[in-house]
């Protein structure tokens, strides 16, 4: 930590009170809502410095964070200390190179139920598979790949005021997930945009392949149907690498909502909104029928 000019504590055990300071949600326990901020809080807890990661849990929970700003590879932050002037907090974060970014995206194109989490505003719960099999990681991976600095006089790292930056980014992460996209180099409007075009191209690359299936057997005849009768019901090897799970996705209405509102309502209700329930129970029924429940 940066040593910082000698200015008055106020008093010299307690922080200043901060208004308009970014106050934790959480009032008791741990903090962090969702998988992924949870996650996120549990790999800096497995770099070491879970016991210090505490000591800031009551400044974000004061409010003592009053500024934080998320940008690509760093977390910019003021947090409200004992001294009149806030002290100010850098994390840094590891950014990933333009080629790296496109692994990302093949990988999460090519797999359908994640792509639509995204395209639906969601974090896939298999994302960090999915970075992980093109060998690379979203969240932080090591300590190394994490340099905090604040401008307190304390020496250890992280003090209380970096600590309390990273549970409010945790809530943070809560509120938007693509906020970790940024950190890492690219922003929502971005991913999604690079999204949605790797998904066009995929559709027209298989719309050619159907229709040259489709020419190639046009020209050759058919075997009649009365020659496949006994194995007219069998996958066949074209379908032998296919594989189902029976369990029911995480967003089961994740195509309703990529498709947006339906230009029909019911009883003042969007049709979307009215199916949206269904698909869920629909999908329930199907994962228990599938494992014979």
């Amino acid at each position: 930590m940066s040593s910082w000019p000698d200015y008055p504590e106020y008093p010299a055990s307690k922080p200043l009170p901060a208004e308009g300071g970014i106050v934790a949600r959480s009032r008791r326990g741990d903090i962090g809502e969702t998988w992924w901020s949870r996650r996120f809080i549990e790999l800096l807890e497995s770099f070491g410095v879970g016991s210090r990661l505490k000591r800031g849990r009551n400044y974000a929970r004061k409010g003592q964070v009053i500024e934080l700003e998320v940008e690509p590879g760093v977390v910019l932050a003021k947090v409200q200390g004992s001294r009149y002037t806030p002290y100010r907090v850098r994390i840094r974060g590891k950014v990933l190179s333009e080629a790296q970014w496109r692994r990302a995206e093949r990988a999460m194109a090519s797999q359908a139920l994640p792509l639509a989490q995204l395209l639906s505003g969601e974090m896939p719960r298999d994302i960090e598979a999915v970075f992980s099999s093109c060998k690379l990681t979203l969240l932080p991976s090591s300590k190394a790949e994490l340099k905090a600095s604040c401008t307190c006089p304390d020496s250890e790292n992280p003090c209380k005021h970096v600590a309390a930056v990273y549970y409010i980014l945790a809530e943070r992460f809560d509120e938007d997930p693509f906020l970790i996209f940024a950190w890492r180099g690219l922003d929502k409007e971005e991913l999604l945009e690079r999204l949605r075009a790797r998904r066009g191209a995929g559709g027209r690359r298989r719309a050619g392949d159907a229709s040259a299936t489709q020419a190639a057997t046009q020209a050759e005849p058919g075997v009649p149907l009365s020659a496949q009768l006994e194995s007219f019901w069998s996958a066949g090897p074209d379908l032998a690498k296919v594989q189902v799970s029976p369990f029911a996705g995480a967003a089961p209405d994740a195509v309703l909502r990529q498709l947006g509102p339906a230009p029909v309502d019911a009883g003042g209700r969007n049709l979307v909104e009215l199916l949206t329930p269904a698909y869920a129970v629909l999908a329930r029924a199907a994962e228990r029928r599938a494992l014979d429940e």
